[in-house]
């Protein structure tokens, strides 16, 4: 679908027509499911959607996210919501999320929009008390059509603060803004065009069943609150639990993309021919060892991310309430360490394609801002890590070191390079823990800022680790030998880079060897060699239709024509 003409890059639109665009294709793609609701229900299919359409159109991944994960997934998780979506699930009306305030972002627990309940008229009065309260970037405007929202806001019943709970309000119709909404356009931002707004509500009236309730909470029809939840910060926390499976989809739009940009910036490398060493020879640019490298690297990182966004996929899918928090932290820690390597594999993938990659219509220029939003959106990245960095000091165990003396191993040993980058794990959780109890007494903050540098980089070494074990299994299950072959040399590069990048501590700790160490590079090298002749099928293994490639003019042999057909008249 996504190689259809449909979603073909269109020269010449506007940030507000671009904005519109990525509505109407969102509705093509609604058109296309046999049942919105089953794929609301299936991360699988969610996450997929995420990392096919993020290759053609950033805005419509966003829309996505939000209109499928956020607001239906929302609604359908709850208990208690109203019965008729048809008008939701046919499209007929766009849904949107409202939780985050302007002066509230990753702090939304103290968020201070209120939903007060009239004990009168059993309804509720939705208010934004201040400018601080103000939605903050949900797509509000008029473009795409009438829209409802799912809205985060402070349940006060009888003067008491129950905690932040979510309610269904309807936005906007073919007439515009009901009474008491407002939505001004943000200003002008980088990445994808979709119509963010500032949101606020003057004392809204919404129905007795706006709130979506739950065991979380609820009220009864005389206005009386009940919950299962004792605490306030674990109902919000109940309410929004669709930004979990968020970050999944996060993560995939930005494994999703960088694979186009390395496919396009591979197969550029080799049809666009340059100098060689020999006066008056061509060769393709993928001939240099400095130009191929890079995107062999990436390559191995691109595998080791897919992969193992699969098995965080799966581990989620079959995760229940004793190991919820463990798998949270597993996909929050995923979330930050895909999306920020597919920044880097899309930088370099853009760097390699010389000029040409910094036309929009070649499919890769655009593709860094549009991830800057992947890895803010559900949780600033640095954010996520940090609280995983302090859940992993506490009650994280990290793998043991081998009863194998380092002497005598070979950097270029698959198994070798994987322990080590427990070691690194192991060696960085070790020296937090020591920080946290070494700090100042009676400073709980001097004490955490002491330790963070470790346990930030002990959550990195574990998204290393994890990555890389699932290359790792992928090679040795393998049922193609020649597969296997490929895919042990991807997980020895991405190993072997990675070892290297932290050789100084694992010397220091006694888990390599001077000559070890000194034999990385070498080795690195050797892998490369290896692996050039197979760059291509490397990147065909994406499986990304031909028909997408094609529609870039950096994609296709003819490149040059291609992109003259695209240059505009005097």
């Amino acid at each position: 679908m996504f190689g259809t003409d449909a979603f073909r890059w269109q020269e010449g639109l506007n940030k507000s027509q671009r904005a519109a665009l990525s509505y109407d294709r969102l509705r093509i793609v609604n058109e296309s499911l046999v049942s919105p609701e089953e794929l609301v229900g299936d991360i699988r299919a969610l996450t997929s959607l995420h990392e096919w359409s993020a290759q053609v159109d950033g805005g419509l991944t966003t829309l996505a996210g939000i209109h499928y994960n956020l607001f239906l997934g929302s609604l359908m998780d709850h208990e208690s919501r109203p019965e008729e979506l048809s008008d939701l699930l046919m499209m007929r009306r766009t849904g949107t999320f409202l939780c985050t305030e302007l002066a509230h972002g990753n702090s939304a627990v103290q968020l201070e929009t209120t939903a007060t309940h009239e004990a009168t008229s059993g309804e509720f009065v939705l208010h934004t008390p201040n400018p601080g309260a103000q939605k903050f970037m949900p797509n509000t405007s008029l473009t795409g059509g009438p829209k409802t929202a799912v809205v985060a806001a402070r349940l006060i019943i009888a003067g008491r603060d129950e905690g932040v709970f979510l309610f269904l309000v309807p936005l906007s119709d073919e007439h515009g803004f009901r009474e008491g909404v407002r939505a001004r356009r943000l200003p002008e931002k980088t990445g994808s065009p979709v119509d963010h707004c500032l949101t606020s509500f003057d004392r809204v009236r919404l129905p007795s069943n706006a709130l979506l309730g739950g065991a979380h909470g609820r009220v009864s029809e005389d206005g009386v609150f009940s919950s299962e939840v004792g605490s306030r910060r674990l109902r919000f926390l109940t309410g929004i639990s669709r930004v979990t499976a968020g970050k999944l989809c996060m993560s995939a739009a930005g494994v999703g993309a960088s694979r186009l940009a390395l496919a396009l910036a591979t197969r550029y490398a080799h049809t666009r021919h340059t100098a060689g060493l020999t006066p008056g020879r061509k060769v393709p640019l993928f001939a240099y060892r400095g130009h191929h490298a890079r995107l062999l690297e990436a390559t191995a990182t691109l595998y080791a991310a897919t992969l193992w966004h699969r098995e965080v996929v799966e581990r989620w899918t079959r995760h229940d309430e004793n190991d919820r928090e463990e798998c949270e932290r597993l996909v929050a820690v995923a979330k930050g360490w895909i999306t920020w390597q597919a920044r880097d594999v899309m930088t370099e993938c853009r760097e390699r394609c010389g000029a040409q990659g910094l036309f929009l219509l070649n499919g890769i220029a655009g593709m860094p801002a549009a991830n800057e939003g992947t890895i803010t959106a559900e949780g600033d990245n640095l954010v996520v890590w940090t609280k995983a960095a302090g859940e992993m000091i506490i009650g994280h165990t990290p793998p043991e070191a081998s009863d194998i003396a380092p002497a005598g191993q070979s950097p270029g040993d698959s198994a070798f390079l994987q322990e080590l980058l427990g070691d690194v794990e192991r060696i960085w959780l070790s020296q937090a823990r020591a920080q946290l109890r070494g700090g100042p007494p009676r400073d709980p903050m001097g004490r955490w800022n002491g330790a963070t540098g470790a346990a930030l980089e002990a959550v990195g070494a574990f998204a290393r680790r994890q990555a890389g074990q699932a290359l790792y299994t992928a090679a040795v299950q393998a049922e193609d030998a020649e597969a296997g072959r490929l895919l042990g040399l991807l997980h020895r590069l991405f190993a072997l880079r990675h070892v290297s990048a932290h050789s100084g501590v694992l010397l220091a700790q006694e888990r390599m060897t001077a000559a070890q160490v000194r034999a990385l590079t070498e080795e690195m090298d050797r892998v490369v060699g290896k692996l050039v002749p197979h760059a291509l099928t490397l990147t065909e293994g994406f499986a990304i239709p031909e028909s997408t490639l094609e529609s870039f003019p950096l994609g296709r042999n003819d490149y040059l024509d291609a992109f003259e057909r695209c240059v505009g008249q005097d």
